[in-house]
């Protein structure tokens, strides 16, 4: 069993960035809760994204959800946000209190299976400022996320992201730091994402 505290969390020494990671930030049967209602009650998307000159669906599902009026693009997508909801308020309000932010947006993934993927790139729309703080929250299977740094090919870094945990990325890490989650043979079942941001 975790034992784990929600406030107890592993800080990641790497040039350029500030990563700190809460493995059991939500316990398992809210983290369990969370995440039915999120795939139930969210109403998920699939757009096209061109990459390369060539168009094709997104390979995962997308939702946004925001403050009035900052709207959000990446990847020649623009999206318009849904109003928050009582689901989403709760999570940011509890990540809020740890972080000392502010959010004024949440950009949320499904992964359905190990086909979906998100592949390397880094969160430093121009919207986003400098040194945006990105805090990513998980339900369902655990993804390995893949860091590299953009010149020094020796620094890169895994780290699991499980059921419940949050993760947040601060500093500089937009900008010298590109991160992935890979597809996998594995047979493996959804996993939900919510990455917090702040648009400028």
């Amino acid at each position: 069993m975790n034992s784990l505290f929600p406030s107890e969390k592993i800080s990641f020494n790497l040039p350029n960035a500030s990563i700190e990671y809460y493995p059991n930030f939500f316990n398992l049967e809210k983290s369990n809760e969370l995440f039915e209602k999120l795939k139930s009650e969210i109403p998920w998307q699939q757009d096209d994204i061109t990459v390369f000159g060539k168009t094709h669906p997104q390979p995962r599902l997308t939702a946004l959800y925001g403050n009035e009026g900052k709207q959000y693009s990446y990847s020649n997508i623009i999206m318009q946000p849904h109003s928050w909801n009582v689901l989403l308020t709760y999570i940011k309000e509890k990540i809020e209190a740890v972080s000392d932010e502010k959010f004024t947006t949440v950009l949320l993934n499904l992964y359905r299976n190990g086909k979906d993927s998100n592949g390397w790139h880094a969160d430093n729309e121009k919207e986003l400022g400098r040194n945006p703080v990105i805090a990513s929250v998980s339900f369902g299977v655990t993804r390995s996320f893949h860091l590299k740094h953009n010149t020094d090919k020796n620094q890169r870094l895994k780290i699991e992201l499980e059921h419940g945990s949050l993760l947040l990325m601060k500093g500089e890490t937009q900008h010298f730091w590109k991160h992935q989650i890979a597809k996998t043979a594995k047979e493996i079942g959804p996993r939900i994402n919510l990455t917090f941001r702040i648009i400028k």
